[in-house]
Formats: C-alpha cells, sequence, structure tokens
C-alpha cells in the first residue's frame, strides 16, 4: 500500500521522474530549458576568448571585478542572440534531427517567451556591461549581438553558401569585447584575434555542416555541402585552415607576442591544417568528427596561448 502511494505522488502534476528516484519540479526543467536556448556550450568558449583577449591588453591582469563582470555581460549578450536565434528559426529546427527536441520546437516554452527571453538578455547585457565595464564593451557587445542575428541569422544563413564566411565576424566580436573592457579603447593589435576567430570559424563550422549536411538540405538553407558538394568543401576548409595557420603567427612578428605563442601556433596550426589535408585526402564521418572536435581544442589552446606569452 505504501509503495502504491509512494508510486503515485512521484507522478502528480508539476514534478518528473528522473533516472527513477524521485521527482524532479517542473519548474527545475523549466529553468534548464531556459538555460539551454543560450546555447552555454558555445557560450563557453566565447567567454574563453574574450577573457585570454583582455590578458592579451592587459598584461598585468585587469582587475577580478572586471574580468567577472565582462563575462557576466557576455554570457548575457551571447545568450540573447541564441534564445532570439531559437526563434527565428524553429521551423528549421522542427525539420532537423539535430533540433528537433529544442525547447521553442517541442513546446516546452512558448516561441514569444523565447523571443522576449533573449531581447530581455540582450538589453541587459547592454546597461550592464555600460554600467560596470565601460560604454564600448557594451556597444561591441551588441554589435555581435544584431550582427548574429540580423546579419547573419535573418539574412545571410538563407540567402548564400557564404553565410558563415561573412556572418562569422559576428562570432569574431568577443575579443573585441575583452580588449575593450580591459582597455576603454581598441588599438590596431585588437584586431589579431579578432581576425583569428573569423577565419578560424569557416572551417569550424564547415567540418560541422559536412556532418549534418542532409539535415540543412532538408530545411533549404544553402550551407556549402549543399550546393557546391562535399569535395567543394573539403577543398575549402583546407583552404581556410592554411590561412589561417599563416595568419596566426605573424602577431608574433609583429612584437604583440613572443616566443611561447609563436611556438604555440606553429604546432597548433599544423595540427590543424594538417587534419583538413587529411579530411581532403581520406573523406568520412569519422574525419570531418575529428577536425570538427579538434578545431574547439585549437581556438581555446591558441588563446591560452595568447594570454600566457603575454603575462610571462
Amino acid at each position: 500500500m505504501e509503495a502504491g502511494v509512494g508510486a503515485q505522488s512521484a507522478r502528480t502534476p508539476g514534478s518528473r521522474l528522473v533516472d527513477g528516484v524521485g521527482p524532479r519540479p517542473l519548474a527545475l526543467a523549466v529553468v534548464r530549458d531556459y538555460i539551454t536556448l543560450t546555447k552555454p556550450r558555445i557560450i563557453s568558449l566565447l567567454l574563453l576568448t574574450t577573457v585570454a583577449t583582455m590578458f592579451v591588453a592587459d598584461p598585468a591582469g585587469p582587475p577580478v571585478s572586471t574580468i567577472l563582470w565582462t563575462m557576466l555581460g557576455g554570457y548575457l549578450a551571447a545568450g540573447g542572440a541564441g534564445a532570439i536565434n531559437h526563434y527565428l528559426d524553429r521551423d528549421r529546427d522542427a525539420r532537423m534531427a539535430r533540433t528537433r527536441s529544442r525547447p521553442l520546437v517541442s513546446g516546452r516554452i512558448e516561441p514569444v517567451h523565447g523571443l522576449v527571453f533573449g531581447v530581455t538578455l540582450g538589453i541587459a547585457a547592454f546597461l550592464q556591461l555600460w554600467l560596470t565595464v565601460n560604454l564600448l564593451a557594451a556597444a561591441l557587445a551588441m554589435a555581435g549581438l544584431l550582427g548574429y542575428v540580423f546579419v547573419y541569422t535573418m539574412w545571410l544563413k538563407p540567402l548564400t553558401p557564404q553565410n558563415i564566411v561573412i556572418g562569422g565576424a559576428a562570432g569574431a566580436v568577443p575579443p573585441l569585447v575583452g580588449w575593450a573592457a580591459a582597455t576603454g579603447s581598441l588599438s590596431a593589435d585588437a584586431l589579431w584575434p579578432f581576425a583569428i576567430v573569423f577565419f578560424w570559424t569557416p572551417p569550424h563550422f564547415w567540418a560541422l555542416s559536412l556532418l549534418i549536411k542532409d539535415d540543412y538540405a532538408r530545411t533549404g538553407v544553402p550551407m556549402l555541402p549543399v550546393v557546391k558538394g562535399e569535395a567543394e568543401t573539403r577543398r575549402q576548409i583546407v583552404l581556410y585552415s592554411l590561412l589561417l595557420a599563416g595568419l596566426s603567427v605573424i602577431p608574433a612578428f609583429t612584437g604583440l607576442f613572443g616566443g611561447i605563442y609563436l611556438a604555440a601556433a606553429v604546432l597548433l596550426g599544423a595540427g590543424f591544417a594538417g587534419l583538413a589535408l587529411r579530411l581532403r585526402a581520406r573523406p568520412g564521418r569519422a574525419a570531418a568528427l575529428r577536425l570538427y572536435l579538434a578545431s574547439l581544442a585549437y581556438l581555446a589552446l591558441l588563446f591560452c596561448a595568447m594570454a600566457l606569452d603575454r603575462v610571462i
């Protein structure tokens, strides 16, 4: 009898069973879905590039409070962009196996609520960065959000296979935010971290697009593998990887970085380009996945090397 009562109470409205260990309040599931809208996995890498660039701009180290406020504002801005992207892409997401379980698609969150959430995060990011960091950092964060939403998601994504190349500028803004947060201004040297993320984005994203080409074909999004084919995509990946490897070493010869960064840039660039060449020579899902995962490690390690080189 007690077991029956317990089983019944575990299924009361407003709760869910998790792994058979007991009820989880529905409120926690809702919070989790809203966090999902912000795309936290993507943001973690963006924040790393932001903080690393802060130490590149100010090797003595910005105040801890400035770092924390910048990270919060960066999360709010990127999270707002992600939530708005969920809203705009919800019809496409419903036709893709990878995204059809997202909160707005599945109906767990009303689409208009997701949009309001994203806009609210964006406004909060601007105000918070303005009040706690500086106006330039706030303006740059908003430029990244608006670029991602309007230039990439609404305009370029459904229009051209070069969408990720041009729209990649929005994803390269976080290092500029970090530089502005640390110094209150931008210099010519700030363009190097920006350029590295900008040229890293196409081979990184095209490796992923090779893995989900069929999904993009079903949605009508003209990603490069769908429009130009996989062979051309692999060729473009090689070209951009080689360009990135060459570009990444240049700041060591301008005086911005020293030997630690140069060694890391050469080794990481050679490894990245080598995986791209291997993908072209021996195409397959395993090679594409390997390059995609390696690209994440590449960017994280390169920016860590930037910061370490400047601090030491």
